[in-house]
């Protein structure tokens, strides 16, 4: 029983559900998510940015990306 459920979940490992219409959603999520978080990144005043270990001029940086440009671990 177990060698089979396992030959089975290799089998589908490499099946994609939803293909590109699934794929190009996930995406446009993952941005504007990272839209709302710089946005409210923003708004911290210096004394909670240091709270979160970044300065003035990173956070700046950061919310500067453009709205496509989501961390690499985010992507799909």
């Amino acid at each position: 029983m177990f060698v089979s459920l396992h030959t089975a979940r290799l089998a589908t490992r490499g099946v994609q559900t939803g293909g590109h219409l699934q794929r190009l959603a996930t995406t446009a999520r993952l941005a504007l998510a990272a839209h709302r978080q710089r946005r409210a990144l923003a708004n911290l005043d210096p004394r909670l940015l240091s709270d979160v270990g970044l300065t003035p001029a990173e956070a700046q940086a950061e919310t500067a990306r453009p709205i496509w440009d989501v961390p690499s671990n985010w992507r799909c």
